[in-house]
């Protein structure tokens, strides 16, 4: 009897401590709730960042610059642009993935993120599951363009004589790997002809030997190409997209000549880390796209040889994950290694 006197009292205590700890446990895991759904109601309330993994100049800075003016002013909230150029904006990328999950560290990146991600197995990053995509920026077509060398006077020129002459035009680019191979190797493999790649350390000397008439073809930016064109310096055929551009609206489109298939788009836009919450993803996502869209970006954007291009998270998602698996089948077939 006097053994089950003790024992009724200590489970009693037991289970009161029991419900106690729940208890509190319920109310600390409300009071973080509640904290994290008031911080991201609030966001922003200090500094974002936006790393770019190039130096100050290119696209990729001017678009960030562009984007953290108009946040900033939305906001009144300080949003700076650091540049990491290592490793063609890798560090960058690394950057971001390994930041807090918080809206506060963002990038903005390029084409070269999925053509990178296609051919590297060593990136200190899933391309896929370390982001959050936030938004599409713009879109902007290459230029498909020969030397004043050369006879070709349309694509279809260039095409036929290609055919029959399998691996005497040669081609130049930005460097192994870079979104100037992928995209004329999936050209190639499209028109049926077989072109001899010249890689270049950057766009200016692939430029200047296509002047000079040491190669014969070039894919790339109209910013990169545009000004030796309107010179007669090189002959622009076409452009590399779905439809006219406005960038350059003389040029035809390559589903005007039957290659639908072998169309690209350059792009820009805007990643997070990992788990930032939906509710900032959207909110970056919805005051981006209303920066990106008034007239006067537009304006901006075709002078950079773009155009806005809104896309909601989970498109931009879809966008990359397609865009990485289509160039992983141009890797295999044209034998795409990096350096």
């Amino acid at each position: 009897m006097t053994l089950q006197r003790f024992q009724v009292p200590r489970r009693a205590a037991t289970r009161a401590a029991l419900a106690a700890s729940l208890t509190l446990a319920c109310a600390t895991a409300a009071s973080l709730w509640a904290n994290r759904a008031d911080a991201q109601a609030q966001y922003p309330t200090h500094t974002i960042t936006l790393l770019v993994g190039s130096a100050p100049g290119g696209s990729n800075d001017v678009f960030a610059r562009t984007i953290a003016k108009g946040l900033q002013e939305a906001w009144g909230q300080p949003v700076v642009v650091e540049n990491k150029p290592a490793a063609g904006g890798i560090l960058a990328n690394a950057l971001t993935a390994k930041a807090a999950p918080d809206g506060y560290t963002l990038v903005v990146l390029s084409s070269t993120f999925t053509t990178g991600a296609a051919i590297r197995t060593n990136l200190p990053y899933d391309a896929l599951r370390s982001f959050a995509p936030v938004a599409m920026l713009a879109k902007g077509p290459m230029l498909i363009t020969v030397s004043k060398h050369t006879p070709f006077q349309t694509l279809n020129d260039l095409i036929v004589y290609g055919r029959a002459n399998p691996g005497k035009l040669n081609y130049g680019t930005s460097g192994v790997g870079s979104i100037n191979q992928f995209a004329t190797e999936l050209f190639a493999d499209a028109a049926g002809v077989k072109l001899t790649h010249v890689p270049y350390k950057g766009m200016n000397p692939a430029v200047t030997d296509l002047i000079g008439g040491q190669i014969d073809v070039l894919f790339a930016s109209a910013p990169s190409l545009l000004s030796q064109v309107h010179a007669d310096k090189i002959r622009a055929l076409a452009v590399s997209t779905v439809g006219r551009s406005p960038v350059a609206p003389d040029l035809p489109s390559l589903d005007e000549v039957g290659l639908q298939r072998a169309a690209v788009d350059l792009w820009w836009g805007v990643l997070a880390p990992a788990g930032t919450p939906v509710a900032i993803v959207d909110k970056l996502n919805a005051k981006i796209g209303q920066i990106v869209g008034g007239n006067e970006m537009k304006a901006f954007f075709l002078r950079e040889g773009a155009q806005p291009s809104a896309m909601t998270p989970a498109e931009f998602a879809r966008h990359l994950d397609d865009e990485i698996a289509r160039w992983k089948q141009v890797a295999a077939a044209a034998d795409i290694q990096p350096e």
